[in-house]
């Protein structure tokens, strides 16, 4: 009985680590990330870029507040350097998965910006 258990609980333990370590893929930090042109991003996502560089209207209240790059994927800077803005998703019920996080001020002058479409576990630079 003890080795049933002793199995069971060996793999229960590896179930449990790869779900909650993601499976064998990492993260990769932006540095690592390919580039995107503007113009191969979705239309929506463009339509987002030119939204901030014209400084808005933004659609969604969200849009402008500050991103705190807690997955630590994007380069490290201050608290309030990024800000984010959402990607419209047609058919979603919600804001979706997809963002364009941007860096630097003044916000419709940034000095970088990143496209998700995966809701921050990965990022491409936007190449201005």
């Amino acid at each position: 009985m003890r080795a049933t258990v002793g199995r069971l609980g060996l793999a229960s333990l590896i179930v449990l680590s790869a779900i909650a370590g993601g499976g064998s893929q990492a993260k990769k930090p932006v540095e690592d990330a390919a580039t995107v042109a503007v113009s191969a991003l979705p239309a929506e996502a463009q339509q987002t870029h030119r939204l901030i560089h014209a400084g808005g209207p933004f659609p969604y209240s969200k849009d402008g507040t500050v991103f705190g790059n807690r997955e630590r994927l994007l380069p490290r800077r201050e608290r309030g350097y990024y800000r984010e803005y959402t990607v419209r998703t047609p058919g979603s019920r919600d804001r979706g998965a997809r963002r364009i996080v941007c860096g630097g001020s003044p916000p419709i002058r940034p000095e970088a910006c990143y496209y998700t479409d995966d809701h921050y576990a990965s990022f491409k630079l936007i190449a201005q």
